[in-house]
């Protein structure tokens, strides 16, 4: 069952989050708000809904309720509590991902940042999580950012969840897949550059960028940067100690 701890208690936002860019009024974001808590999902309604540019178009009281929900709105995230009664945002996100062609964003909404449900929500193809906690400007600012696909949220709390876990048997074959090149963006993506970012230190274009990018998900079978550098850091190719940028 999901705490009922406030959305609107102040903690310091990670500077990642300072890098992704406001979108214009008229390009608004629709929302989708899944947690169990009807309190939860009423502030969190209230806090997203003064902010001209984020539309809250649902709300689903468990994760049973996402799937059809997200098939008739269309939102583009999924603000998805982990911890739902008769199906948790862990096998939620998985359905997401498995049933439809083009998912929305999947934000994991939390009270614990090491919660082991959030590990597993990454895994399964959440781009990043925010702490129920968070002021709003956070929470919203996470939003527009993951719309971008540009870039992963709070890189060092997935740093911390994901060293030191067990090495994926195949982990050591898809990193040997990659050039040196895509090695290094790789690198880069695992400290929370942004693409543009990344083409500034590597004097190279934006558009090859993405193009490394690109390749680096497709050989590592990751569904985004978020599960990329979650292997990046498994594997010590990243990571404390380990060597490299």
């Amino acid at each position: 069952m999901s705490s009922t701890h406030t959305v609107s208690t102040v903690n310091a936002a990670p500077a990642t989050l300072d890098k992704a860019p406001d979108k214009a009024p008229d390009a608004s974001v629709s929302v989708l708000i899944a947690d169990d808590e009807e309190l939860t999902r009423t502030g969190l309604r209230a806090l997203l809904s003064a902010k001209p540019d984020l539309d809250v178009v649902g709300e689903a009281a468990d994760g049973a309720e996402v799937l059809p929900l997200v098939v008739r709105l269309r939102p583009d995230v999924v603000l998805m509590d982990v911890r739902m009664p008769r199906l948790d945002g862990i096998e939620a996100t998985r359905r997401l991902r498995a049933e439809l062609t083009d998912p929305p964003k999947i934000i994991v909404i939390t009270t614990f940042e090491n919660d082991e449900y959030v590990y597993d929500a990454l895994q399964a193809g959440a781009s990043g999580f925010v702490l129920k906690r968070a002021p709003a400007q956070q929470i919203a600012h996470a939003i527009r950012l993951v719309t971008t696909g540009d870039s992963v949220l709070f890189p060092e709390a997935v740093r911390r969840l994901a060293t030191g876990r067990p090495v994926r048997r195949d982990a050591a074959r898809r990193l040997d897949a990659l050039t040196p090149r895509e090695t290094d963006i790789l690198r880069w993506m695992a400290k929370g550059l942004t693409n543009q970012e990344i083409s500034a230190e590597l004097i190279v274009s934006l558009e090859t960028v993405k193009t490394h990018v690109g390749n680096v998900l497709a050989k590592l079978g990751a569904q985004n940067r978020t599960q990329a550098v979650i292997l990046a850091y498994e594997t010590g190719l990243v990571g404390p100690g380990a060597s490299g940028l």
